[in-house]
Parts: C-alpha cells; sequence; structure tokens
C-alpha cells in the first residue's frame, strides 16, 4: 500500500494492517514520499490513535532499515536501554540518560538509544554532547563503549539513515508523531530489556504488548499522575510490565520503596547546560530531588536489566553505587573514550 492509500484510509479513521503499515512507511523511510505526505501521514496517524498493528509493522519496517551496533554476546545477559518516548511537555532534566551511568556502574550493559529534542529542552543527545560525549561514532565504535564503559550512545541518525526523510516535516510540526513511540522500541543494538516511558498513560499496555509480539524479555512501559514519562517520585506511577512472556499492570509510590514523595517542579530546566548541571548533581550523589528521581528510575532499570531482584532491592543497589563515585566516573569515562575513538575513525 502507498502512502497515498494508507493517508486516505487513515483520514476516514479506519486503521492500517501490519503489512499496510510496513508499506507505507516504507514510502516514508525510504524517500518515496513528498514531505507533505509525510507531515500528513504523521498527522492523520496521530489524530486517528495509532493501533499496536501499526506500531508493530512501522517497528518492523525500521528494525530492517537500521544500523546494527554489535554488542557481543558476553556483554547481552544484563543489556539495557532506557530511552522514552519524550513529548511528555514536562522540561525536566535528562533522568534516563543519568540512570544509564548508574546501570553501567552497577555492572549493567547500556545500549542507550536517543536524539536531540525535537519538542522539548534537551534530548539525550543534547545532554550528552554538553558533557563531551561523542556523539557520532560508527557503530563497532558504540559496541566498544558498552563492552569497556558499559554505556554506549547510539546516536538514532546516525543510526537510522532512512529517517533523514521524515526528520524535515517532524521538527518543522514540532509535535509528538508516532516516532516518538516508534524510536525507543527500534534499539540498534537489539536489546531485549528495556524500560520505556510513555507520554500517555493510555501507551502503557499496548507499548508492552508490541515489545511482546517482538520478542522482547522484561521490559517496563511506565507513565506517572503527574505527566512524566518516567517514574516519578511526585506522584504515583503506571506502569505496564512484560516478564516471562506475560503482561501484568500496576503502579509504583516511592513511599512504599522506602523513599520520599518529592517535589519535582525544580527538576525542570531551559537547556542541555542546566541538564547536564542536574544530571552531574544526582551523579555525584548530592542530596535532592534530583538524586531521589534517579535512584528510582536507575532502581527500576536495576531489576529490568537482572541486577536486582525487584524494585525495593533496586533502590539499595542504586544508593549504594551512588554513594561509590562510580557513576559520575562513568560519564567522565565516556566523554573521554568516545573522543578517543572518534578521533581514530576520523
Amino acid at each position: 500500500m502507498s502512502v497515498q492509500k494508507a493517508l486516505r484510509k487513515l483520514v476516514e479513521r479506519e486503521s492500517l494492517t501490519r503489512e499496510e503499515m510496513n508499506l507505507a512507511m516504507r514510502d516514508v523511510m525510504t524517500g518515496v514520499a513528498t514531505p507533505a505526505q509525510v507531515a500528513g501521514f504523521l498527522i492523520a496517524l496521530r489524530m486517528k490513535g495509532e493501533s499496536v498493528d501499526e506500531l508493530i509493522g512501522g517497528v518492523e519496517l525500521m528494525r530492517e532499515l537500521v544500523t546494527p551496533v554489535p554488542v557481543h554476546e558476553e556483554f547481552r545477559k544484563h543489556l539495557i536501554d532506557t530511552c522514552g518516548t519524550g513529548g511528555d511537555k514536562s522540561g525536566l532534566f535528562n533522568i534516563s540518560t543519568a540512570v544509564a551511568f548508574v546501570v553501567g556502574a552497577a555492572g549493567g550493559h547500556v545500549a542507550k538509544h536517543g536524539n536531540r529534542s525535537v519538542s522539548g529542552t534537551s534530548g539525550s543527545a543534547d545532554v550528552l554532547e554538553a558533557a563531551g560525549v561523542k556523539l557520532e561514532l560508527p557503530p563497532e565504535a558504540v559496541a566498544r563503549c558498552v563492552h569497556r564503559i558499559g554505556v554506549g550512545f547510539i546516536y538514532a541518525p546516525a543510526f537510522h539513515a532512512s529517517m533523514k526523510h521524515a526528520i524535515g516535516p517532524r521538527r518543522e510540526m514540532g509535535v509528538r508523531t508516532i516516532f516518538n513511540l516508534l524510536g525507543p522500541l527500534t534499539n540498534p543494538a537489539g536489546a531485549k530489556r528495556q524500560v520505556v516511558g510513555v507520554f500517555h498513560r493510555d501507551w502503557l499496555r499496548p507499548v508492552a504488548q508490541v515489545l511482546k509480539e517482538l520478542g522482547s524479555e522484561h521490559v517496563m512501559v511506565v507513565h506517572s499522575e503527574d505527566g512524566l514519562d518516567e517514574i516519578s517520585i511526585g506522584a504515583r506511577t503506571h506502569f505496564a510490565e512484560l516478564r516471562n512472556g506475560q503482561i501484568h499492570s500496576g503502579s509504583l509510590m516511592p513511599t512504599v520503596l522506602d523513599m520520599e514523595m518529592g517535589d519535582i517542579s525544580g527538576l525542570k530546566v531551559d537547556g542541555p547546560l542546566q541538564s547536564l548541571a542536574l544530571v552531574r548533581a544526582a551523579l555525584n550523589n548530592v542530596a535532592g530531588p534530583a538524586r531521589d528521581i534517579v535512584v528510582l528510575n536507575a532502581a527500576t532499570a536495576l531489576y529490568v536489566a537482572g541486577l536486582a531482584e525487584d524494585v525495593r532491592s533496586g533502590v539499595t543497589l542504586a544508593r549504594d553505587t551512588l554513594a561509590t563515585g562510580k557513576a559520575a566516573q562513568k560519564l567522565d569515562e565516556l566523554a573521554s573514550f568516545s573522543q578517543d575513538l572518534g578521533a581514530v575513525a576520523a
């Protein structure tokens, strides 16, 4: 099905099949569709509401076209991604990026998939670049970062070359689209463990269902009642968990995990430098809400990565890891090592 035919169906509020979505997305991702058709297609999908089959068809096509990151099998046991969807409009600092370094310092391996900000104030690529991390590395170099540092950053535009055809329309529209959902589900390193924050509670179970259909092992999809695509210290967070082939739903409260509730208003930032300041404060174990929200999200990631038996024990491990100073060191190590690898690649 061409993107034109798909668009006609979508404007009548009819969902595409998995196969139809795959074909329409192929037009988008290979440059067959014009920028106007791409924008129309993305807006029509959003206005109708994207279905599980449409997500699966889109993810399958993106995974087919992605440049893979060759992480060795010996580093895959605890390999995880902490990429969220963005689009929650919270303006908070890059929490999931800070979490990656806690997991890496605790013995896990993180294939951190991310991009520059499209609709927010600071994307993961923006804050890592501010920290001195070399963004554009070849696949083998990113894998070496995962192997040696425990964290490798997968800069989405460098691994999803076909995305170039959608970048212009996405940037010009400045609103969230299906790509906010597809990106976190298309990790180039093939991570089968993920903590995925979504911008609305309605997406919890559908995203878990998509990842189940596509072979993921352990996933937590989260959204908080105060609107975050993260686990919040300020409100209850709802989740859908995929584990052992089954999906169940639940919620998390900081107080149940021996953590205090906190005010997140001071965690809003105006750009990458402010975000980096809060990331560094959290990783350096400076007491405050930035550290607390990183601990809570890292606890969940450590559980999903198989490094903690449950989220409660993950809280203890996250706190202990921050106390050693190793998480902060991981950020500096990634910056230095990635720059060295970038110089060699050049």
